[in-house]
C-alpha cells in the first residue's frame, strides 16, 4: 500500500480500509478474488470500522465505562432470578411500546449486572442511553441549581430513548429533586422507556425522595407499563469476599 494511497484513504475518513487493506490484499494474492469482491470485502471492513466506533460512542454517552453482558452473568448462584424475562428484556424490544423496568432485591444480587447489560443491548439496538445511579443523580441536581442549568438536565434525562437510574433509594436526594424527577417521569410518560434498580420497596419511596404526593405520582407513571422483577438470590460480592479471603 502507496503512502498516496494511504493519505487519501484518510483524506476521505476510511480508516477500516486502511488497516484491512494490507490483510485483503495477501487474502487477494493466497486466493485470487474478483475485482468486486475484493472490493465488497473492503467496504465491509470499513461499516464495521465504522459500526464499532459508534457503539463505542454511545456506550460512552450512556455513561457506560465498564461493558456488562448477559454472557458473563452467572445464573447458576442464584437460580430464581427470571432468566427467560432478562433475556428478552436485553432485546430491547420493550423499548419500542415504552415500557418500563423494575429491578428490585437485596445489595449483591446482580441488579447492576443486569440493568447495564439492557442498556448495552438497547445501544445496539440503535436506542439512545443514559445511565446515571442515585449518588450521580445529587451531583447531577446540585450542580444544575448552582449554574442555572436545571431545564437542561432535565432535557437531558428526558429525551433519551432509555433512561436507568441504578441504586435508586440508595442516597437521599436535595429538596427539589422529587420535583425535578416527577418532571422527567411526566415528560417520559408512554413516550420512553425507564429501568430503576432499587432495594427500597416502593412504599418507601415518598420518605428517600422526600415528597410522598411526587412519589406516588411518579409510581403512578412508572409502574402503569413497567415489568417488575424480585430479584431473590444471595450476594456474588460476599461470594467473593470469601473467596479471596485467605484461610487462617
Amino acid at each position: 500500500m502507496t503512502a498516496q494511497l494511504t493519505t487519501r484513504l484518510r483524506t476521505l475518513r476510511l480508516s477500516g480500509m486502511i488497516d484491512a487493506l494490507p490483510a485483503r490484499v495477501a487474502q487477494a494474492e493466497a486466493a485470487p478474488l474478483a475485482p468486486l469482491d475484493f472490493l465488497e470485502l473492503l467496504v465491509e471492513d470499513e461499516l464495521s470500522r465504522r459500526a464499532d466506533r459508534l457503539i463505542a460512542r454511545r456506550l460512552q454517552q450512556a455513561g457506560i465505562t465498564t461493558v456488562k453482558t448477559l454472557a458473563d452473568f452467572d445464573w447458576r448462584f442464584n437460580p430464581k432470578i427470571p432468566k427467560a424475562q432478562v433475556i428478552e428484556l436485553a432485546s430491547a424490544r420493550f423499548i419500542h411500546s415504552h415500557g418500563g423496568v423494575l429491578l428490585i432485591g437485596p445489595p449483591g444480587v446482580g441488579k447492576s449486572h443486569i440493568a447495564t447489560a439492557i442498556a448495552v443491548g438497547a445501544i445496539h439496538a440503535g436506542h439512545r442511553v443514559v445511565v446515571r445511579s442515585a449518588f450521580d443523580l445529587v451531583s447531577d441536581f446540585a450542580q444544575a441549581d448552582a449554574t442555572g442549568t436545571r431545564r437542561e438536565l432535565v432535557r437531558q434525562l428526558t429525551q433519551v430513548d432509555l433512561l436507568v437510574l441504578e441504586d435508586f433509594g440508595m442516597k437521599k436526594l436535595g429538596a427539589t429533586a422529587a420535583e425535578d424527577l416527577l418532571e422527567v417521569f411526566v415528560r417520559r410518560h408512554e413516550t420512553a422507556s425507564t429501568l430503576i434498580t432499587t432495594n427500597r420497596p416502593t412504599q418507601d419511596w415518598g420518605v428517600f425522595l422526600g415528597d410522598v404526593p411526587a412519589a406516588t405520582a411518579i409510581l403512578d407513571r412508572f409502574l402503569a407499563h413497567a415489568t417488575i422483577l424480585q430479584m431473590i438470590g444471595k450476594s456474588y460480592r460476599l461470594r467473593l469476599r470469601s473467596s479471596t479471603t485467605p484461610d487462617e
